[in-house]
């Protein structure tokens, strides 16, 4: 029988996967609170991850609150299985030749070297973008714990 936070992660999760009778809860009971380990198809484990996380770090806020409510302290863990079901730390990892580097033919046209340092400045420029948008949702992201460190539950 399952308990009422298997069932709650269950329900979640089923609502987002497109194959919702691969997904299983496991419980287990350790010195730290409740681990729930969360498997689902393959296909499927993005979905529950989301982008950045988002998707797992929200199931996750839900099992803290459940976790106020029952006195408990839980922890998600979502195992990343492949097609065989078998979970990825304990598959082994083809072993295969390294393959020789090809040498490049020597008459090679020389391109413009003002094109390639546009382009590189280019790079650059958007790299500076997306690292200060990554530093606002990071801002962003601490004031919001900060405040629900302060609620009284």
């Amino acid at each position: 029988m399952a308990t009422i936070d298997q069932q709650f992660v269950e329900y979640i999760v089923k609502t987002l996967v497109n194959n919702p009778d691969k997904v299983s809860v496991d419980r287990k009971i350790d010195e730290k609170g409740v681990l729930l380990s969360l498997t689902v198809d393959p296909e499927d484990v993005g979905r529950v991850i989301g982008k950045r996380g988002v998707t797992a770090q929200s199931i996750r806020m839900l099992l803290r609150a459940l976790g106020t409510k029952q006195d408990a302290r839980y922890n998600l863990k979502i195992v990343n299985t492949d097609e065989d079901g078998e979970p990825r730390e304990k598959r082994k990892a083809p072993e295969s030749e390294p393959k020789a580097e090809e040498e490049a033919p020597v008459d090679e046209p020389e391109e413009n070297d003002e094109s390639e340092e546009a382009e590189i400045d280019e790079e650059i420029e958007d790299d500076d973008e997306a690292s200060e948008e990554t530093s606002d949702l990071a801002e962003k992201t601490r004031a919001e714990l900060a405040d629900l460190d302060d609620l009284d539950i």
